[in-house]
Protein backbone atom coordinates (compact mmCIF):
# COMPACT_ATOMS: atom_id res chain seq x y z
CA UNK A 1 0.00 0.00 0.00
CA UNK A 2 2.79 2.42 0.93
CA UNK A 3 4.54 1.60 -2.34
CA UNK A 4 1.38 2.42 -4.31
CA UNK A 5 0.96 5.72 -2.44
CA UNK A 6 4.61 6.54 -3.09
CA UNK A 7 4.16 5.82 -6.79
CA UNK A 8 1.07 8.05 -6.99
CA UNK A 9 2.97 10.92 -5.35
CA UNK A 10 5.98 10.36 -7.60
CA UNK A 11 3.75 10.38 -10.68
CA UNK A 12 2.07 13.62 -9.52
CA UNK A 13 5.47 15.27 -9.03
CA UNK A 14 6.62 14.16 -12.49
CA UNK A 15 3.40 15.54 -14.04
CA UNK A 16 4.05 18.84 -12.27
CA UNK A 17 7.63 19.03 -13.53
CA UNK A 18 6.53 18.12 -17.07
CA UNK A 19 4.27 21.20 -17.06
CA UNK A 20 7.14 23.39 -15.84
CA UNK A 21 9.28 22.31 -18.79
CA UNK A 22 6.74 23.78 -21.18
CA UNK A 23 6.06 26.88 -19.07
CA UNK A 24 9.69 27.99 -19.05
CA UNK A 25 10.39 26.92 -22.64
CA UNK A 26 7.27 28.78 -23.81
CA UNK A 27 8.50 32.01 -22.23
CA UNK A 28 11.19 32.27 -24.91
CA UNK A 29 8.63 33.14 -27.60
CA UNK A 30 7.24 36.34 -26.01
CA UNK A 31 10.72 37.15 -24.71
CA UNK A 32 11.83 37.24 -28.35
CA UNK A 33 9.23 39.94 -29.05
CA UNK A 34 10.51 41.91 -26.06
CA UNK A 35 14.12 41.50 -27.24
CA UNK A 36 13.24 43.27 -30.48
CA UNK A 37 11.67 46.19 -28.62
CA UNK A 38 14.00 46.65 -25.64
CA UNK A 39 17.30 45.49 -27.09
CA UNK A 40 16.76 46.47 -30.73
CA UNK A 41 17.28 42.88 -31.88
CA UNK A 42 16.69 41.82 -35.47
CA UNK A 43 14.23 39.04 -36.32
CA UNK A 44 17.11 36.57 -36.46
CA UNK A 45 18.54 37.75 -33.14
CA UNK A 46 15.12 37.61 -31.51
CA UNK A 47 15.12 33.84 -32.08
CA UNK A 48 18.50 33.30 -30.46
CA UNK A 49 16.89 32.97 -27.04
CA UNK A 50 14.80 30.03 -28.29
CA UNK A 51 17.88 28.56 -29.97
CA UNK A 52 19.97 28.97 -26.79
CA UNK A 53 17.25 27.23 -24.79
CA UNK A 54 17.33 24.19 -27.06
CA UNK A 55 21.08 24.14 -27.77
CA UNK A 56 21.60 23.80 -24.00
CA UNK A 57 20.30 20.24 -24.39
CA UNK A 58 23.28 19.36 -26.59
CA UNK A 59 25.68 20.45 -23.84
CA UNK A 60 23.97 18.91 -20.83
CA UNK A 61 22.09 15.90 -22.19
CA UNK A 62 24.79 13.33 -21.45
CA UNK A 63 26.00 14.87 -18.16
CA UNK A 64 22.36 14.89 -17.00
CA UNK A 65 22.04 11.22 -17.93
CA UNK A 66 25.14 10.29 -15.94
CA UNK A 67 24.00 12.42 -12.99
CA UNK A 68 20.71 10.53 -13.04
CA UNK A 69 22.49 7.17 -13.21
CA UNK A 70 24.85 7.92 -10.33
CA UNK A 71 22.75 10.09 -7.99
CA UNK A 72 19.20 9.06 -8.84
CA UNK A 73 15.92 10.75 -9.72
CA UNK A 74 15.46 12.82 -6.56
CA UNK A 75 18.89 14.44 -6.56
CA UNK A 76 18.72 15.20 -10.29
CA UNK A 77 15.22 16.69 -9.96
CA UNK A 78 16.36 18.92 -7.06
CA UNK A 79 19.36 20.08 -9.08
CA UNK A 80 17.13 20.77 -12.09
CA UNK A 81 14.63 22.98 -10.25
CA UNK A 82 17.51 24.86 -8.60
CA UNK A 83 19.07 25.58 -11.98
CA UNK A 84 15.64 26.56 -13.32
CA UNK A 85 15.18 29.09 -10.52
CA UNK A 86 18.58 30.61 -11.34
CA UNK A 87 17.89 30.67 -15.09
CA UNK A 88 14.58 32.51 -14.76
CA UNK A 89 16.22 34.84 -12.24
CA UNK A 90 18.88 35.72 -14.82
CA UNK A 91 16.12 36.45 -17.35
CA UNK A 92 14.63 38.89 -14.84
CA UNK A 93 18.03 40.55 -14.36
CA UNK A 94 18.37 41.00 -18.14
CA UNK A 95 15.54 43.52 -17.87
CA UNK A 96 17.10 45.23 -14.85
CA UNK A 97 20.44 45.63 -16.60
CA UNK A 98 18.97 46.12 -20.08
CA UNK A 99 21.37 43.55 -21.49
CA UNK A 100 20.73 41.29 -24.47
CA UNK A 101 23.72 39.12 -23.51
CA UNK A 102 22.27 38.55 -20.03
CA UNK A 103 18.95 37.68 -21.68
CA UNK A 104 20.65 34.99 -23.80
CA UNK A 105 22.49 33.68 -20.73
CA UNK A 106 19.17 33.34 -18.90
CA UNK A 107 17.68 31.39 -21.81
CA UNK A 108 20.76 29.14 -21.94
CA UNK A 109 20.74 28.38 -18.20
CA UNK A 110 16.97 27.78 -18.31
CA UNK A 111 17.65 25.30 -21.11
CA UNK A 112 20.01 23.43 -18.79
CA UNK A 113 17.18 23.06 -16.29
CA UNK A 114 14.68 21.92 -18.91
CA UNK A 115 17.16 19.30 -20.15
CA UNK A 116 17.70 17.96 -16.63
CA UNK A 117 13.96 17.86 -15.93
CA UNK A 118 13.28 16.01 -19.18
CA UNK A 119 16.06 13.54 -18.34
CA UNK A 120 14.32 12.77 -15.04
CA UNK A 121 10.65 12.90 -15.99
CA UNK A 122 10.54 10.68 -19.07
CA UNK A 123 12.32 7.55 -17.81
CA UNK A 124 10.67 7.93 -14.39
CA UNK A 125 7.16 7.94 -15.86
CA UNK A 126 8.06 5.14 -18.25
CA UNK A 127 9.37 3.09 -15.31
CA UNK A 128 6.42 3.85 -13.02
CA UNK A 129 4.09 2.78 -15.81
CA UNK A 130 5.99 -0.48 -16.22
CA UNK A 131 7.27 0.36 -19.71
CA UNK A 132 5.43 -0.69 -22.86
CA UNK A 133 1.94 0.71 -23.51
CA UNK A 134 1.37 1.73 -19.89
CA UNK A 135 4.65 3.64 -19.76
CA UNK A 136 3.70 5.49 -22.93
CA UNK A 137 0.23 6.16 -21.48
CA UNK A 138 1.67 7.93 -18.42
CA UNK A 139 3.96 10.06 -20.58
CA UNK A 140 0.99 11.05 -22.78
CA UNK A 141 -1.09 12.14 -19.78
CA UNK A 142 1.87 14.13 -18.43
CA UNK A 143 2.25 15.64 -21.89
CA UNK A 144 -1.30 16.99 -21.64
CA UNK A 145 -0.22 19.11 -18.66
CA UNK A 146 2.83 20.14 -20.66
CA UNK A 147 0.59 21.33 -23.51
CA UNK A 148 -1.72 23.14 -21.10
CA UNK A 149 1.24 25.15 -19.83
CA UNK A 150 2.29 25.82 -23.44
CA UNK A 151 -1.18 27.20 -24.13
CA UNK A 152 -1.24 29.37 -20.99
CA UNK A 153 2.20 30.98 -21.35
CA UNK A 154 1.70 32.92 -24.62
CA UNK A 155 -1.75 34.02 -23.46
CA UNK A 156 -0.45 35.24 -20.10
CA UNK A 157 2.62 36.90 -21.60
CA UNK A 158 0.55 38.49 -24.37
CA UNK A 159 -1.84 39.94 -21.80
CA UNK A 160 1.07 41.31 -19.76
CA UNK A 161 2.84 42.79 -22.80
CA UNK A 162 -0.30 44.29 -24.34
CA UNK A 163 0.42 46.36 -27.41
CA UNK A 164 4.01 46.05 -28.59
CA UNK A 165 5.69 49.48 -28.65
CA UNK A 166 9.18 50.92 -28.41
CA UNK A 167 8.67 50.97 -24.63
CA UNK A 168 7.97 47.23 -24.37
CA UNK A 169 10.49 45.66 -21.96
CA UNK A 170 11.27 42.58 -19.89
CA UNK A 171 9.71 44.21 -16.84
CA UNK A 172 6.31 43.85 -18.55
CA UNK A 173 6.44 40.07 -17.99
CA UNK A 174 7.98 40.14 -14.52
CA UNK A 175 4.81 38.57 -13.12
CA UNK A 176 5.28 35.50 -15.32
CA UNK A 177 8.95 35.29 -14.32
CA UNK A 178 8.10 35.58 -10.62
CA UNK A 179 5.43 32.87 -10.99
CA UNK A 180 8.00 30.56 -12.58
CA UNK A 181 10.55 31.19 -9.80
CA UNK A 182 7.91 30.65 -7.11
CA UNK A 183 6.87 27.35 -8.71
CA UNK A 184 10.49 26.19 -8.84
CA UNK A 185 10.98 27.08 -5.17
CA UNK A 186 7.79 25.23 -4.22
CA UNK A 187 8.80 22.23 -6.34
CA UNK A 188 12.16 22.07 -4.53
CA UNK A 189 10.46 21.90 -1.13
CA UNK A 190 7.93 19.26 -2.25
CA UNK A 191 10.57 17.04 -3.88
CA UNK A 192 12.98 17.43 -0.96
CA UNK A 193 10.43 16.09 1.52
CA UNK A 194 9.04 13.39 -0.80
CA UNK A 195 10.03 9.76 -1.19
CA UNK A 196 10.74 9.12 -4.86
CA UNK A 197 11.37 5.54 -6.09
CA UNK A 198 14.92 4.89 -7.29
CA UNK A 199 14.54 1.65 -9.27
CA UNK A 200 17.94 1.74 -10.96
CA UNK A 201 19.88 2.60 -7.81
CA UNK A 202 17.99 -0.07 -5.87
CA UNK A 203 18.64 -2.65 -8.58
CA UNK A 204 22.35 -1.84 -8.60
CA UNK A 205 22.49 -2.15 -4.79
CA UNK A 206 20.60 -5.44 -4.80
CA UNK A 207 22.97 -6.82 -7.42
CA UNK A 208 25.90 -5.82 -5.25
CA UNK A 209 27.50 -3.63 -7.89
CA UNK A 210 30.61 -2.11 -6.37
CA UNK A 211 31.97 -0.40 -9.42
CA UNK A 212 30.13 1.87 -11.82
CA UNK A 213 30.46 1.04 -15.47
CA UNK A 214 32.80 3.43 -17.28
CA UNK A 215 31.40 6.42 -19.13
CA UNK A 216 32.34 5.26 -22.61
CA UNK A 217 31.31 1.68 -21.86
CA UNK A 218 27.86 2.90 -20.79
CA UNK A 219 27.47 4.99 -23.93
CA UNK A 220 28.63 2.12 -26.15
CA UNK A 221 26.32 -0.27 -24.35
CA UNK A 222 23.33 2.02 -24.88
CA UNK A 223 24.18 2.70 -28.53
CA UNK A 224 24.47 -1.02 -29.23
CA UNK A 225 20.66 -0.99 -29.33
CA UNK A 226 19.53 0.04 -32.81
CA UNK A 227 16.12 1.26 -31.61
CA UNK A 228 17.89 3.86 -29.43
CA UNK A 229 20.21 4.96 -32.25
CA UNK A 230 17.34 5.52 -34.65
CA UNK A 231 15.16 6.88 -31.84
CA UNK A 232 17.49 9.72 -30.87
CA UNK A 233 17.59 10.78 -34.53
CA UNK A 234 13.80 10.64 -34.59
CA UNK A 235 13.55 12.91 -31.54
CA UNK A 236 15.88 15.44 -33.19
CA UNK A 237 13.51 15.65 -36.13
CA UNK A 238 10.40 15.53 -33.97
CA UNK A 239 11.23 18.55 -31.81
CA UNK A 240 12.19 20.47 -34.95
CA UNK A 241 8.82 19.62 -36.52
CA UNK A 242 6.88 20.49 -33.36
CA UNK A 243 8.50 23.92 -33.18
CA UNK A 244 8.85 24.56 -36.91
CA UNK A 245 5.21 24.00 -37.92
CA UNK A 246 3.70 26.83 -35.80
CA UNK A 247 6.72 29.18 -35.82
CA UNK A 248 7.08 29.39 -39.59
CA UNK A 249 3.30 29.44 -40.04
CA UNK A 250 3.18 32.48 -37.76
CA UNK A 251 5.88 34.22 -39.81
CA UNK A 252 4.06 33.33 -43.04
CA UNK A 253 0.73 34.65 -41.78
CA UNK A 254 2.05 37.96 -40.43
CA UNK A 255 4.56 38.77 -43.19
CA UNK A 256 3.40 41.55 -45.52
CA UNK A 257 4.87 39.48 -48.34
CA UNK A 258 3.05 36.40 -47.06
CA UNK A 259 -0.59 36.40 -46.03
CA UNK A 260 -0.43 39.72 -44.14
CA UNK A 261 -2.89 38.56 -41.47
CA UNK A 262 -3.27 40.60 -38.28
CA UNK A 263 -0.86 39.48 -35.54
CA UNK A 264 -3.71 38.86 -33.10
CA UNK A 265 -5.54 36.48 -35.42
CA UNK A 266 -2.31 34.71 -36.39
CA UNK A 267 -1.29 34.34 -32.75
CA UNK A 268 -4.67 32.83 -31.89
CA UNK A 269 -4.29 30.27 -34.67
CA UNK A 270 -0.84 29.37 -33.38
CA UNK A 271 -2.33 29.04 -29.90
CA UNK A 272 -4.93 26.67 -31.38
CA UNK A 273 -2.07 24.44 -32.59
CA UNK A 274 -0.81 24.07 -29.01
CA UNK A 275 -4.35 23.57 -27.73
CA UNK A 276 -4.84 20.72 -30.19
CA UNK A 277 -1.62 19.22 -28.83
CA UNK A 278 -3.30 19.25 -25.43
CA UNK A 279 -6.37 17.50 -26.83
CA UNK A 280 -4.21 14.98 -28.68
CA UNK A 281 -2.24 14.10 -25.57
CA UNK A 282 -5.38 13.58 -23.53
CA UNK A 283 -6.71 11.23 -26.20
CA UNK A 284 -3.29 9.58 -26.44
CA UNK A 285 -3.31 9.03 -22.70
CA UNK A 286 -6.73 7.37 -22.85
CA UNK A 287 -5.89 5.02 -25.73
CA UNK A 288 -2.19 4.62 -24.89
CA UNK A 289 -2.83 1.56 -22.73
CA UNK A 290 -4.53 -0.25 -25.63
CA UNK A 291 -2.74 0.99 -28.75
CA UNK A 292 0.96 0.24 -29.14
CA UNK A 293 3.45 3.10 -29.44
CA UNK A 294 4.53 1.73 -32.83
CA UNK A 295 1.03 1.86 -34.31
CA UNK A 296 0.35 5.25 -32.76
CA UNK A 297 3.60 6.73 -34.10
CA UNK A 298 3.16 5.34 -37.61
CA UNK A 299 -0.41 6.63 -37.84
CA UNK A 300 0.24 10.19 -36.66
CA UNK A 301 3.39 10.54 -38.81
CA UNK A 302 1.47 9.56 -41.94
CA UNK A 303 -1.46 11.87 -41.11
CA UNK A 304 0.91 14.77 -40.35
CA UNK A 305 2.52 14.37 -43.77
CA UNK A 306 -0.96 14.45 -45.34
CA UNK A 307 -1.89 17.61 -43.39
CA UNK A 308 1.30 19.39 -44.46
CA UNK A 309 0.80 18.48 -48.11
CA UNK A 310 -2.78 19.81 -47.94
CA UNK A 311 -1.52 23.04 -46.38
CA UNK A 312 1.14 23.38 -49.06
CA UNK A 313 -0.96 22.62 -52.14
CA UNK A 314 -4.42 24.01 -51.39
CA UNK A 315 -4.78 27.36 -53.20
CA UNK A 316 -4.55 30.53 -51.12
CA UNK A 317 -7.68 31.75 -52.89
CA UNK A 318 -9.73 29.17 -50.98
CA UNK A 319 -10.46 31.26 -47.89
CA UNK A 320 -12.74 31.54 -44.88
CA UNK A 321 -13.57 34.26 -42.36
CA UNK A 322 -12.01 33.51 -39.01
CA UNK A 323 -11.27 35.73 -36.00
CA UNK A 324 -12.16 38.83 -37.95
CA UNK A 325 -9.65 38.03 -40.69
CA UNK A 326 -9.77 36.34 -44.08
CA UNK A 327 -7.69 33.18 -43.68
CA UNK A 328 -6.81 30.57 -46.32
CA UNK A 329 -8.31 27.19 -45.48
CA UNK A 330 -4.83 25.72 -45.97
CA UNK A 331 -3.65 27.35 -42.71
CA UNK A 332 -6.05 25.16 -40.75
CA UNK A 333 -4.05 22.11 -41.85
CA UNK A 334 -0.94 23.57 -40.22
CA UNK A 335 -2.98 23.98 -37.04
CA UNK A 336 -4.32 20.41 -37.26
CA UNK A 337 -0.74 19.10 -37.18
CA UNK A 338 -0.90 19.76 -33.43
CA UNK A 339 -3.09 16.67 -33.08
CA UNK A 340 -0.31 14.59 -34.63
CA UNK A 341 2.76 16.06 -32.93
CA UNK A 342 0.97 15.76 -29.58
CA UNK A 343 1.71 12.07 -29.01
CA UNK A 344 5.03 11.75 -30.83
CA UNK A 345 7.34 12.60 -27.93
CA UNK A 346 6.05 9.88 -25.63
CA UNK A 347 5.80 7.30 -28.39
CA UNK A 348 9.36 7.90 -29.66
CA UNK A 349 10.84 7.81 -26.15
CA UNK A 350 8.93 4.65 -25.29
CA UNK A 351 10.12 2.89 -28.47
CA UNK A 352 13.69 4.16 -28.19
CA UNK A 353 14.33 2.87 -24.64
CA UNK A 354 12.49 -0.44 -24.98
CA UNK A 355 14.75 -3.28 -23.84
CA UNK A 356 17.61 -1.06 -22.64
CA UNK A 357 17.44 -2.08 -18.97
CA UNK A 358 20.38 -0.63 -17.03
CA UNK A 359 21.19 1.72 -19.92
CA UNK A 360 17.89 3.59 -19.63
CA UNK A 361 19.42 6.54 -17.72
CA UNK A 362 22.22 6.98 -20.26
CA UNK A 363 19.71 6.58 -23.07
CA UNK A 364 17.64 9.38 -21.56
CA UNK A 365 20.72 11.60 -21.57
CA UNK A 366 21.47 10.80 -25.21
CA UNK A 367 17.82 11.43 -25.98
CA UNK A 368 18.00 14.90 -24.40
CA UNK A 369 21.12 15.82 -26.38
CA UNK A 370 19.12 15.49 -29.58
CA UNK A 371 16.34 17.80 -28.37
CA UNK A 372 18.60 20.54 -29.75
CA UNK A 373 16.77 19.80 -33.01
CA UNK A 374 14.12 22.22 -31.75
CA UNK A 375 16.65 25.00 -32.21
CA UNK A 376 18.45 23.70 -35.31
CA UNK A 377 15.75 22.37 -37.65
CA UNK A 378 13.65 25.58 -37.53
CA UNK A 379 16.79 27.53 -38.47
CA UNK A 380 17.25 25.23 -41.48
CA UNK A 381 13.59 25.68 -42.37
CA UNK A 382 13.97 29.43 -42.01
CA UNK A 383 16.95 29.44 -44.37
CA UNK A 384 14.94 27.49 -46.95
CA UNK A 385 12.07 29.95 -46.47
CA UNK A 386 14.42 32.85 -47.22
CA UNK A 387 15.68 31.14 -50.36
CA UNK A 388 12.56 29.43 -51.71
CA UNK A 389 9.56 30.80 -49.81
CA UNK A 390 7.59 29.86 -46.71
CA UNK A 391 5.56 27.07 -48.31
CA UNK A 392 8.55 25.32 -49.87
CA UNK A 393 10.30 25.37 -46.50
CA UNK A 394 7.81 22.79 -45.27
CA UNK A 395 9.45 20.15 -47.46
CA UNK A 396 12.10 20.07 -44.70
CA UNK A 397 9.43 18.96 -42.23
CA UNK A 398 7.83 16.50 -44.67
CA UNK A 399 11.22 14.78 -44.98
CA UNK A 400 11.60 14.71 -41.18
CA UNK A 401 8.15 13.17 -40.78
CA UNK A 402 8.95 10.55 -43.41
CA UNK A 403 11.93 9.47 -41.32
CA UNK A 404 9.75 9.29 -38.19
CA UNK A 405 7.27 7.08 -40.06
CA UNK A 406 10.11 4.74 -41.04
CA UNK A 407 11.35 4.70 -37.43
CA UNK A 408 7.90 3.63 -36.25
CA UNK A 409 7.45 0.77 -38.73
CA UNK A 410 11.04 -0.49 -38.91
CA UNK A 411 13.75 1.42 -37.06
CA UNK A 412 12.18 0.92 -33.63
CA UNK A 413 12.38 -2.87 -33.70
CA UNK A 414 14.30 -4.06 -30.65
CA UNK A 415 17.61 -5.74 -31.46
CA UNK A 416 21.30 -5.02 -31.08
CA UNK A 417 22.87 -2.74 -33.71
Amino acid sequence: MNNKKGNVLAIAIMFFLFAMISFVTGLQNPMGIIAKAQFGATNFMSQLGNAANFIAYAFLGLPAGFLLKRRGYKFTALAAVTVGFVGVGISYLSGVFGSFVVYLLGAFVSGFSMCMLNTVVNPMLNTLGGGGNKGNQLIQFAGAGNSLAATIVPTLAGYLIGEVTAQTQVADVNLALFIAMAIFALAFVIIFFSEIPEPELEAAKAAGEKKQEGTMDSIKGALSHRNLVFGIIAIFFYVGVEVGVPNVANLYMTDVNGLNIAAGAAGTLVGAYWFLMLIGRLVGGVVGGKVSSRVMMAAVSAVAILFLLCAMFLPKTLTMSLLGATVPVSILFFVLCGLCTSVMWGAIFNLAVEGLGKYTSIASGLFMVMVCGGGILPLVQGAVADAAGYINSYWVLVAALAYMFWFAVSGSKVKKA
